[in-house]
């Protein structure tokens, strides 16, 4: 059995005095990919932030069994884990390389490092025609890529990526649902926030379902395909 990767458990967070969060308790384990759903406006995002130490909350955040609540930014980082926003944080007069660079780390492995450059390009051969492109200039599309990869470059175990494939095109969708399947190859554990269920479903091995601040539902994507009362209350707009 593998083990628990990220653990939270009666999770409350605040925006001054708005209870965002009210005892949110998901976990993902081991090469594990686990799509968090939800209309916007419930609280996703907010959680991911709180994960990260960007959000004032109470409860618990274990990463690898060890409490990482109340922890700053940098610190939780450099433990493993890596986020994707959801508005595409590129340094724009940087070059793509220049942004994948400043992603690198050196690995907390002995050895060869779990993805270089060439992977990058491999994943995404956009980037590598793009390469000595300043990443302002780019589209919607390849922004979110570069984003994702120049994640990636930082070694994590974990990767909290927040609507990766929000106004992307059918083609892209699909690439990046490729891209988070090689990272579960590669041992990489998903903490996926997405709107589309039709990825979630495609990819997961279980989906939770938030609605005001509060996991309405968990299971498998199977499960949640049968639940027609849970998607029509929480998820169909």
């Amino acid at each position: 059995m593998s083990g628990r990767m990220l653990d939270v458990q009666g999770l409350h967070a605040y925006y001054g005095k708005s209870h965002i969060l009210q005892g949110v308790d998901v976990h993902v384990d081991e090469g594990e990919i686990v799509t968090l759903l939800g209309r916007n406006g419930v609280g996703r995002s907010t959680m991911a932030k709180t994960i990260l130490g960007m959000v004032k909350a109470a409860g618990s955040v274990r990463f690898r069994d060890e409490e990482i609540l109340g922890r700053r930014t940098f610190e939780i980082a450099q433990l493993g884990i890596g986020y994707v926003p959801e508005n595409r944080d590129v340094f724009p007069t940087l070059t793509v390389r220049q942004n994948l660079l400043l992603g690198e780390k050196r690995s907390r492995r002995q050895g060869k490092p779990r993805w270089t450059l060439a992977d990058m390009y491999g994943m995404f051969p956009r980037l590598k025609e793009r390469e000595n492109t300043a990443a302002g200039v780019l589209s919607g599309g390849e922004q979110q890529m570069l984003t994702l990869c120049r994640t990636l470059m930082g070694d994590p175990d974990l990767i909290l990526i927040d609507e990766p494939t929000e106004g992307l095109a059918p083609k892209l969708v699909a690439l990046v649902a490729e891209y988070l399947q090689a990272l579960k190859e590669r041992g990489v554990s998903v903490l996926l926030i997405e709107q589309k269920l039709a990825i979630a479903l495609d990819i997961s091995q279980r989906v939770y379902v938030m609605g005001h601040g509060s996991i309405v539902f968990e299971g498998t994507p199977a499960e949640l395909k049968s639940n027609a009362q849970v998607r029509k209350e929480w998820l169909e707009v």
